[in-house]
């Protein structure tokens, strides 16, 4: 890495954690800490929402997809359009009702206490989970960077990471993605431009459209294709509706805009942003195979992004674009923490203790952070010798409990005979059922299955078993209601 790239990089890291700094505010009680005290404009939370959910994992990962596939990673996209409009309209309005600190006090309204925790414990186990592949992800192009080893740069990685989001809480965060967002596209553009100009102008891609490396959509009727546009437009409406209408780290977003209208503008506008996003890197990804940047089955998918940029790139845009793809990926672990951190306080701590004194609680969630932080870095290096595309292995994680939580609110709306135990049963098969399903533990569960599909499947799992649980119930209370009355 030469000289003008590395200082690049450390400038870059040390003012994203200037600015996070000075762009908090003061944080005087938990309203702040967590939700930015409800006023934050409708665009900063859009484009917040598109840096938290893609990360490094869309900037390196997707690019190798392209690069080693075609483009049919593009249609769950477009069901992830479907699903946030889904939730703009059905599932957004609720979360507006009375005062609402994490997504899932909305499950204790309906149910009681006993579904508002089992969900958010699913989201905090969930969150973990995918979040120890995020930092993992992160780690990778640092590595290549700096001759560090991988646990070495997760360390690191958690330290930056925990300085700004721990006295800055949400507003730090959701700023500091503005920026990041800007700074990472700049980089995917160099880069689309500079590995176009290697491969010998745009005329090039006519080699990429004779080689099927341009196929967008495949609307093969199959299950265990990976990318097809059934899979993607059911699989990605759910996924997106679990996602950014279930998970705390993206309602928690949501619920720091000054309105339901507010809320809906952001949600929509980031599905069309997503969009955008994926054709911009499935682009890149499609350049630098037609620059010979893939070096081989040899290289990590992951790594061709992150290797070209250092090896091909000018001196000094290299350092961006690296440092683009970092401080992304740490804005998205700052994102992490500080959700894990909120539903950890709001939803366990002040309800278990019966403190809700907002300056307390500001203070254990400050330390909250701190715990959540060790415990991505911790899990972080679990993932260090997995070679599935990262992208593909953190979707996969969440698809465990994804589907339990969303079938929970479709219950929830859908089916009113549903009871608090019926919801809490059906969580808990769904997790139990999907798991040897997405992980293979004990044993894998439908082998060959693709992982789009892995969100429908366990909603369906979770809405079945709840409606049966609650028509059971009722059938032996009625029974044991005409015993009682037999002579």
């Amino acid at each position: 890495m030469r000289p003008l790239d590395v200082t690049v990089i450390a400038l870059y890291c040390a003012a994203v954690v200037v600015f996070g700094l000075v762009l908090a505010g003061r944080q005087r009680d938990a309203s702040d800490y967590f939700l930015g005290h409800r006023g934050l404009p409708w665009w900063a939370i859009m484009l917040s929402i598109v840096a938290t959910e893609t990360s490094a994992l869309t900037i390196i990962s997707v690019p190798g997809l392209a690069a080693r596939g075609d483009l049919t990673f593009l249609q769950l996209s477009f069901g992830y359009l479907v699903g946030r409009i889904g939730v703009a309209a059905f599932l957004l309005p609720g979360y507006f009702e009375g005062t609402q600190d994490t997504a899932y006090q909305r499950l204790e309204r309906r149910f009681g206490t006993g579904a508002r925790r089992t969900a958010s414990g699913v989201f905090l186990l969930t969150r973990a989970l995918a979040d120890c592949v995020r930092i993992f992800a992160t780690a990778i192009p640092l590595a290549i960077i700096t001759r560090w080893s991988l646990a070495a740069g997760i360390l690191a990685i958690g330290i930056v990471t925990v300085i700004y989001t721990w006295v800055g809480g949400l507003r730090a965060v959701v700023w500091v993605d503005v920026i990041q967002l800007g700074v990472y596209l700049l980089g995917g553009l160099a880069t689309l431009i500079v590995a176009t100009h290697l491969a010998g102008g745009v005329g090039a891609f006519a080699r990429a459209w004779d080689a099927g490396k341009l196929v967008t959509l495949d609307f093969t009727p199959s299950f265990k294709v990976l990318y097809t546009f059934w899979g993607g437009v059911l699989g990605g409406a759910l996924l997106a509706g679990a996602s950014h209408g279930t998970d705390h780290l993206i309602v928690q977003r949501l619920l720091a805009a000054r309105g339901l209208r507010d809320a809906q503008r952001a949600l929509i506008g980031s599905g069309v942003f997503i969009i955008l996003q994926f054709v911009l890197f499935l682009l890149v990804g499609t350049s630098l195979w037609l620059a010979g940047a893939d070096l081989g089955p040899t290289m990590r998918g992951d790594a061709i992004y992150p290797t070209f940029a250092i090896n091909q790139l000018p001196a000094g845009l290299a350092g961006l674009v690296i440092a683009g793809i970092l401080a992304a990926a740490m804005s998205s672990h700052a994102s992490a923490v500080n959700s894990l951190a909120s539903a950890s306080t709001q939803d366990f701590y002040a309800p278990l203790t019966g403190r809700h004194d907002p300056t307390h609680l500001l203070w254990v969630g400050r330390w909250l952070t701190l715990v959540w932080t060790a415990v991505l870095v911790a899990g972080a290096m679990a993932f260090r010798n997995q070679n599935t595309p990262v992208v593909q292995l953190a979707l996969s994680i969440a698809s465990i409990t994804y589907g339990g939580l969303l079938g929970t609110y479709l219950l929830g709306g859908l089916w009113p005979r549903a009871r608090e135990r019926d919801v809490i049963v059906a969580i808990i098969v769904s997790v139990v059922a999907m798991t040897p399903i997405v992980l293979g533990v004990p044993r894998r569960l439908l082998p060959g299955l693709a992982w789009p599909w892995y969100v429908p499947l366990g909603t369906a799992v979770t809405v079945a078993v709840g409606m049966l649980s609650s028509l059971v119930g009722r059938a032996d209370s009625r029974t044991g209601g005409q015993d009682a009355q037999a002579p």
